[in-house]
């Protein structure tokens, strides 16, 4: 049976909800991996800060993930040209594994033809993502950053302690579009 996903431009108005099922996805990746270990809080109790979501949305094309008229995550993207970044992409813990979030990714190529390159990274922890980008989506890795190979794009990192949130280092993928 085809899954019925759209993606709808946020709502302002949706905004806030958002940010909180951002957070909530990205934390049950976390406790289900660390259990309720803290180190890799972004802010107080959170993987990813509400600063980090609020830029992403400020600065790119946020979409909802909607299954049958349910917001059931969302996606926030940036696309220049031919290339694309994927800065975040998150289903409600509650439906994973359903290919919700393969569907989604599906709808973004086809939204965004143009796009011959897409980009995203993801903490080494996260099997789940990992197989996701990789054996689903066609991603490959194609860097690790760790405190040996410090991400060269990210200025805010320049100015951290190495891999102060991701000790052990971030994956980043590539997918060429043929």
């Amino acid at each position: 049976m085809a899954l019925n996903v759209q993606l709808l431009p946020l709502a302002d108005s949706d905004r806030e909800q958002f940010i909180l099922d951002n957070q909530e996805a990205f934390r049950y990746g976390a406790m289900e991996e660390f259990g309720m270990r803290d180190n890799h809080f972004e802010e107080e109790g959170e993987i990813i800060s509400r600063s980090t979501i609020e830029k992403s949305i400020d600065d790119g094309l946020a979409y909802r993930i909607v299954v049958d008229n349910k917001k059931v995550g969302g996606l926030i993207i940036n696309v220049e040209e031919t290339r694309g970044e994927l800065e975040i992409l998150f289903t409600s813990p509650n439906e994973h594994s359903k290919g919700i979030g393969y569907a989604a990714w599906c709808e973004v190529e086809k939204m965004f033809p143009q796009v011959k390159v897409w980009e995203t990274i993801t903490p080494y922890f996260e099997k789940r993502n990992i197989h996701f980008y990789v054996n689903r989506c066609g991603f490959h890795i194609v860097e690790f950053f760790n405190k040996h190979h410090p991400n060269p794009n990210d200025p805010e990192e320049k100015d951290l302690p190495p891999d102060e949130q991701f000790p052990d280092g971030m994956f980043r993928f590539e997918k060429y579009i043929k």
